[in-house]
């Protein structure tokens, strides 16, 4: 596997939301990433396998000095050989780049070691209201 990684990559709403419905297990849907992505984000990271998009995550931020990691999501054929990582250490590059001091992130319990240990997340106090 050959991955070519890119910073604000080229943005294919079908191949997003195909990554993201089997990252989330339900089904595709018909949403606009491209415009979500152009309007709120400081940017995204984009893995690609040889053309076919199989890693990507989004960097939100408040225009200042935080950045969040969003939709972290590698294809299940393409898992536990280090694109998720690498996705991550993209963003963690950029956003630094940007000026952002913190960057932050949640996720479930299952992928405490992912953001601990593989991509140096350090453990924060952090409030949830679900809506």
């Amino acid at each position: 596997m050959s991955v070519d990684y890119q910073w604000r990559g080229d943005i294919d709403n079908g191949a997003i939301e195909g990554l993201h419905a089997e990252g989330f297990g339900r089904a595709p849907g018909d949403y606009d990433w491209r415009s979500q992505l152009e309007g709120h984000s400081l940017g995204w990271v984009t893995a690609r396998d040889d053309g076919r998009l199989i890693g990507f995550v989004n960097v939100a931020w408040d225009g200042a000095t935080h950045a969040f990691i969003l939709d972290t999501l590698v294809a299940a054929d393409a898992r536990r050989s280090g694109v998720g990582r690498r996705l991550v250490e993209l963003a963690v590059v950029e956003s630094r780049a940007a000026g952002c001091e913190w960057l932050h992130v949640d996720f479930e319990d299952q992928l405490r070691d992912f953001y601990f240990t593989a991509c140096g997340f350090e453990p924060t106090n952090a409030g949830l209201i679900p809506l």
